[in-house]
């Protein structure tokens, strides 16, 4: 008997355990809370949305950071930031990490990210055997024992491509290369007001390299103001004493003064000049066929997958994949070839997006079709318009349109929690990239399949609209098998 109360007593440890950990790691939360604390000032209303474009530009050597509306009231109450780097071929954006969590959307180009999770191994290594000059952190006696000297060794670097999502955690060292041959054009949208950032709500970057211009933005929070503007910031190592920052590290005085870049002018995103040479394993064309053969069946891999890769929490965590395509056709959640599609990427298909607590929605719509009317139940929502035209209608809770405007590429707009949103195409088409503040964001659709008014009786219809039982039946069923995106009924003369 002592011992079944054992069994069962080790068996319940195991699995509140194993529960806490997959909580923690994956998400135990209900898809109807949302992690975000309130921080915003108080009585944002949003009573005015604004069609937003870059409104400042901050040059480097080797490319170009644009800032949306620093001081743009609905970012601001949102708790969002918004900004766009544009980044030369061979250019590399300085490694630094943020206060809060950021999704990145690649408009344009490919390249690599790096990431540096801490406490996570260096798988990538490479190791040569015999003595190189300078190498004073190696023994003779290792020397004359063959011990292997590594040459370079590193995290895993990220390759990636036009179209892709890729997440990253509040704290993360991360960088950027462009190893292509156009402009790398990368979309950034931070979470701010995320619980992660304990700091004030406005995005903060720590560069451990070099020295960059910043945008201060104009806010106020309590006690504090910022001022709009732009100062040259150093990065963090070179606020330590330099004497000591190079006992740290074991170096030379020379050497920690290189580390504190105080004569650099490149800015954040700098050119090297040969290009970036990195490890990468050599694949064999078998491989590579193997590799796009699994990629559709490893996208659409399930959280119980990812956990059970997994021995526990650092392993789990140092082997999460960060970057997954929203662009590809064959993805899309909703697909009708005569209006359009819409491709959704949340924590079910990408896991880590329950660290960084935001997912991203794909629309792209085609001649004149329409989203059916919809609002979001538990996020915010950032919309960039990533090509064509398209006119957007916004709705408060006093049935007040608060945007009713055009929208191009290029041009960003908020889309708060619970306002009712209306989009249609023009002509051109259009197409956007959604930034979610909720890691499994949910939309409540108003008309349609699957929606408010679809799964309403007729009889509470009737009587809600002053309808009579043809025109109640008509509305419901009118759309009887579109889903979210409508094909046009009636041509309005759009241009």
């Amino acid at each position: 008997m002592a011992v079944s109360s054992s069994l069962f007593f080790s068996l319940c440890l195991v699995v509140l355990c194993n529960g806490s950990l997959a909580q923690f790691m994956f998400g135990g939360q209900a898809s109807w809370q949302s992690p975000r604390a309130f921080r915003g000032p108080r009585g944002c209303q949003f009573n005015r949305l604004d069609a937003l474009n870059p409104s400042q530009r901050v040059r480097s050597e080797a490319g170009v950071t644009e800032y949306y509306e620093q001081t743009s009231q609905t970012l601001q109450c949102a708790g969002v930031s918004v900004r766009r780097f544009i980044i030369e071929p061979r250019g590399l954006l300085l490694p630094k990490y943020n206060n809060a969590p950021s999704l990145f959307y690649i408009a344009q180009g490919r390249g690599l990210k790096g990431t540096i999770f801490p406490g996570c191994p260096e798988t990538f290594q490479s190791f040569q055997q015999q003595w190189e000059q300078g190498s004073e952190q190696f023994t003779e006696e290792s020397i004359s024992a063959g011990q292997q000297i590594p040459r370079d060794e590193h995290q895993k670097v990220h390759r990636f491509r036009e179209g892709d999502i890729i997440a990253l955690p509040a704290g993360v060292t991360h960088w950027c290369y462009n190893d292509g041959d156009v402009p790398l054009v990368a979309v950034e949208v931070s979470d701010t007001s995320n619980s992660a950032n304990q700091l004030e709500p406005r995005l903060r970057d720590f560069f451990l390299a070099g020295r960059h211009q910043s945008v201060q933005q104009s806010l106020e929070t309590g006690q504090t103001s910022y001022e709009i503007g732009q100062q040259t910031n150093n990065n963090i190592l070179s606020g330590f004493d330099t004497q000591l920052l190079a006992e740290a590290f074991g170096v030379n005085t020379e050497l920690a003064r290189r580390l504190q870049a105080q004569n650099d002018q490149r800015g954040e995103i700098v050119h090297v000049r040969q290009g970036l040479q990195l490890l990468r394993p050599t694949r064999s064309s078998q491989e590579i066929q193997q590799q796009q053969q699994q990629q559709q069946q490893w996208e659409g891999e399930s959280v119980q997958v990812q956990r059970n890769m997994t021995n526990g929490l650092d392993e789990a965590f140092c082997t999460m994949k960060i970057r997954t395509n929203i662009d590809n056709p064959a993805r899309a959640d909703i697909f009708n070839q005569r209006v359009g599609r819409i491709a959704e990427v949340n924590s079910q298909k990408l896991p880590i997006l329950n660290l960084v607590q935001m997912s991203a929605t794909r629309v792209v719509l085609q001649n004149n079709a329409i989203i059916a009317p919809y609002w979001n139940i538990d996020f915010h929502s950032v919309m960039y318009v990533t090509g064509g035209r398209g006119r957007v209608q916004v709705v408060n809770h006093l049935g007040q349109t608060v945007f009713d405007g055009e929208l191009r590429q290029g041009q960003i707009v908020l889309i708060p929690q619970n306002f009712a949103v209306l989009k249609r195409a023009y002509r051109e088409g259009f197409h956007w990239v959604s930034f979610n503040t909720n890691q499994n964001a949910m939309t409540s659709k108003i008309a349609g399949k699957d929606s408010l008014i679809r799964s309403t009786p007729l009889q509470v219809l009737m009587n809600s609209y002053r309808l009579s039982t043809e025109q109640a039946r008509r509305l419901k069923f009118s759309r009887m098998n579109e889903k979210s995106i409508f094909s046009p009924r009636v041509q309005m003369g759009f241009k």
